[in-house]
């Protein structure tokens, strides 16, 4: 990992919420960030970058002791990337407001992958939850990672889904990473670390404060190429992604629902807006495939962070696989046993095929010949 700062100055601002207009500014005045950590009190208040309470953190007696609680949290898979880190997420760095600093735990080349971001109400029905689950775990078969928040309800779902999928599936919550919120996704939690990543823009024992969480979803959606809406209230959290997504750039999908249930209300808003309905996350991987296309690992972008890059073998096997692929359905392990390519190569492999319509993926993690 190469750094353009060092880790100890970033997390002096970061311990005080700067964000990254503030550090821009700063470097603007004063040349660089180390220049402006060596600058009086006095000099930094006529510069009019900092609040007070900004002020008041960055000169306070403990800052630090707190840096290096900070830099002692990091370990094997407790990690720190700073904005302009060679592991910073690269669709993240694309939005105005990106964070200088974030925390990860668990598989931080995830973020580097193409994702997905799901979100919906806390209070889902059990049908949103089911849907939710299909959705993600189809999306995560298919080698994209799902993105969520690690609430209740719609979010749990999403991560849960996923991990029933590759297992690739990314929590970004409004906490310090030393906690997790809420408490009964403990569990959940703890699974998302081993197969996934969980990431926080948020300080060490920050707590779980209600205007944290609009802030956080910014992330969300910053990281993701797009993002689907499940389930939602018209006053839905999930709405103010799903604006956060189009605002940045990201497609916008809903998954419709009764005209009954106050929880499709927000879905159905959004596609009277221009957001994309969708009944099967094939409908998602179709939507997204031009940009899918640009991201994969054949075009010399980014890399799923579960394959390795693709041998001479596989590469020359895109045709090869197709030979195994009939009309009539046949599953992964099936193919695994045929083809003798590891499982991550085939993952890429079959997506190509299927962006390619040689291919369509069935559930139960099947796949059927196109032509």
């Amino acid at each position: 990992m190469s750094r353009f700062y060092e880790l100890a100055d970033l997390l002096a601002l970061h311990l005080n919420f700067f964000s990254l207009k503030q550090l821009q500014q700063a470097e603007s005045y004063f040349g660089n960030l180390t220049a402006a950590l060596q600058a009086s009190e006095s000099v930094w208040r006529g510069t009019g970058i900092a609040t007070e309470t900004q002020l008041q953190g960055l000169f306070a007696d403990d800052l630090s002791a707190k840096i290096d609680a900070s830099l002692a949290w990091q370990g094997q898979q407790q990690h720190w990337i700073g904005w302009q880190d060679a592991d910073y997420p690269p669709l993240l760095a694309q939005i105005a407001d990106a964070p200088i600093l974030l925390g990860v735990r668990g598989r931080v080349e995830l973020l580097r992958d193409p994702q997905v971001a799901m979100v919906g109400s806390r209070h889902a029905s059990k049908a949103g939850v089911n849907a939710a689950e299909d959705f993600a775990e189809f999306l995560s078969l298919q080698g994209i990672t799902v993105t969520s928040g690690l609430a209740l309800g719609i979010d749990a779902a999403a991560h849960r889904g996923a991990l029933r999928g590759l297992g690739k599936t990314v929590a970004v919550v409004a906490t310090g990473l030393d906690r997790i919120y809420p408490a009964a996704n403990k569990a959940l939690a703890h699974r998302i670390v081993e197969e996934g990543a969980m990431v926080s823009e948020f300080p060490l024992g920050t707590k779980p404060l209600s205007y944290h969480f609009p802030k956080r979803n910014r992330i969300i959606s910053g990281l993701s190429v797009g993002t689907l809406v499940v389930e939602a209230a018209l006053q839905s959290g999930s709405l103010i992604t799903a604006k956060m997504a189009a605002e940045q750039g990201r497609e916008v999908f809903a998954v419709p629902g009764s005209i009954h249930n106050p929880q499709a209300k927000g879905c159905h808003q959004l596609i009277k807006q221009g957001a994309k309905l969708v009944e099967s996350g094939e409908d998602v991987l179709v939507e997204l495939a031009p940009v899918l296309q640009g991201l994969w690992p054949e075009s010399g972008a980014l890399q799923p962070a579960s394959s390795k890059p693709l041998s001479e073998t596989a590469k020359a096997g895109k045709q090869g696989l197709l030979a195994f692929i009939e009309y009539e359905p046949i599953s992964l392990d099936e193919l695994v046993v045929l083809s003798k390519l590891p499982v991550s190569e085939i993952q890429s492999q079959l997506l190509l095929l299927e962006l390619s319509g040689d291919i369509e993926a069935l559930s139960a993690g099947r796949y059927r010949r196109l032509r």
